[in-house]
């Protein structure tokens, strides 16, 4: 398994020839960022997993920059912010806001209110190509002050609450397996059979 994850892993080297990368050198060649340690890899994939289900836009750069600072595992950041794509962010979202509203004890919206909501995105969506972009971010803002405050209660509550789950979860599974190998090692040790 860890071959297959250091295949998949871009190499520090091609990183860092890269023109667009390149004035990120310094800090790029850092060797805590690659090397699979059990600290660095479970801190990387928490990190990830905050910034996949905190933000909806700009994971990977946050995650990545965060990794850099804390000098987590790098690839492992940018990849476990996957954890909302497009399969899993309509029902990890939905989740969020069920979340926060039940923590805000907001009512549940009506048929009627969820029909003029989707009436209106309908418009919104058939007026999108008519719109200057200044109007399309007021509409944004607008709807995010439909959803927003049970949203974002409820994204930041899972936010926090997976990265720790994962940080802890992944040391607990490190930990263990690295016992177990070290078992078997013992165990062929005294009987070389």
């Amino acid at each position: 398994m860890l071959d297959r994850l250091k295949k998949l892993m871009p190499e520090r080297e091609r990183l860092q020839q890269n023109r667009w990368l390149r004035w990120l050198r310094p800090w790029l060649g850092h060797p805590r960022l690659w090397h699979l340690s059990r600290k660095g890899v479970a801190l990387g994939m928490a990190i990830g997993v905050f910034f996949g289900l905190l933000i909806p836009v700009a994971q990977i750069p946050a995650s990545a920059v965060v990794s850099v600072l804390l000098r987590a595992h790098l690839p492992a950041a940018a990849a476990s912010t996957l954890v909302t794509n497009p399969v899993t962010f309509a029902p990890v979202y939905y989740a969020a806001y069920e979340l926060g509203r039940v923590i805000l004890r907001e009512e549940a919206a009506t048929e009627d209110e969820l029909a003029r909501i989707v009436e209106r995105k309908t418009q919104d969506h058939a007026q999108a190509g008519e719109l200057t972009l200044t109007q399309q971010i007021q509409q944004g803002w607008r709807r995010l002050g439909e959803i927003g405050k049970p949203l974002i209660l409820g994204l930041s509550i899972l936010a926090v609450t997976l990265g720790l789950a994962v940080y802890f979860g992944v040391s607990a599974i490190w930990t263990l397996r690295v016992r177990l190998a070290r078992r078997q090692r013992l165990r062929k040790m005294r009987n070389p059979d």
